[in-house]
């Protein structure tokens, strides 16, 4: 894939997204960047393509969520019409959630292959240390190598703000996870991409850490919890 495009407005779709993210190397954003302008593999692209329809399925169950919060606020009378109103509202909100599940197991199904390969690319990811990570994590948003004109000394800025040493990129590079655009010069910003060994290398990390986090125990006395139903 190309360097990344620049950052915008972070998009929160589903619980699904932080898999995504970690499969590809890439936030939401970016991927759906890489689509619109043609520049992903096919499998890929079916990814982006399932995560787009579930997040049009969010789109309805939000809807009338917000609908029903309104029915319920008061804002009505209370009678007939407003129940009528309720149990409409109640039934098109399960419409839509049971249109939203479909929609996530598809996506599932387009991701589950991407994780697969993603594991078998990088089975030594998980010996990165948190800093690598982080660094790695901020370099994937877009980052450049600058050097002070005055003292001479070089860091990397990513587009978040983040600030890598030139030590730990100097690391990275001679670990195969990152590369420097060279034809530009340093003092006015040489852009700094993941490889893909680098992608591949953060996605199992980050993957990692969500079955870690997946693994935590239940507090003691806490029931699991179960669907309202409606009745």
């Amino acid at each position: 894939m190309p360097p990344e495009p620049a950052p915008s407005t972070r998009r929160v779709v589903s619980p699904l997204d932080h898999r995504l993210e970690a499969a590809t190397g890439y936030d939401i954003d970016t991927l759906w960047a890489y689509r619109d302008r043609g520049v992903l593999d096919e499998p890929h692209a079916q990814l982006v393509d399932r995560h787009r329809e579930l997040a049009n399925a969010q789109i309805s169950v939000t809807f009338y969520l917000r609908l029903l919060s309104r029915l319920s606020s008061g804002e009505f009378d209370v009678d007939s019409a407003l129940f009528t109103r309720i149990d409409r509202t109640v039934d098109q909100l399960q419409e839509a959630a049971a249109a939203r599940d479909a929609a996530a197991g598809k996506v599932l199904a387009a991701l589950e292959p991407i994780e697969a390969a993603a594991a078998a690319s990088a089975p030594d990811a998980w010996q990165l240390s948190p800093d690598d990570q982080a660094a790695l994590l901020a370099i994937a948003g877009g980052a450049k190598l600058y050097e002070h004109l005055l003292t001479g000394r070089m860091s990397v800025t990513a587009a978040s703000g983040t600030r890598i040493p030139h030590a730990r990129l100097q690391q990275l590079e001679d670990a195969g996870l990152v590369v420097r655009d060279t034809g530009h010069p340093v003092h006015a910003g040489q852009p700094v991409a993941l490889t893909d060994a680098g992608r591949a290398a953060l996605a199992a990390a980050r993957r990692s850490a969500t079955v870690q986090a997946l693994k935590v125990p239940a507090r003691p006395g806490a029931s699991p919890s179960s669907p309202a139903q409606r009745r």
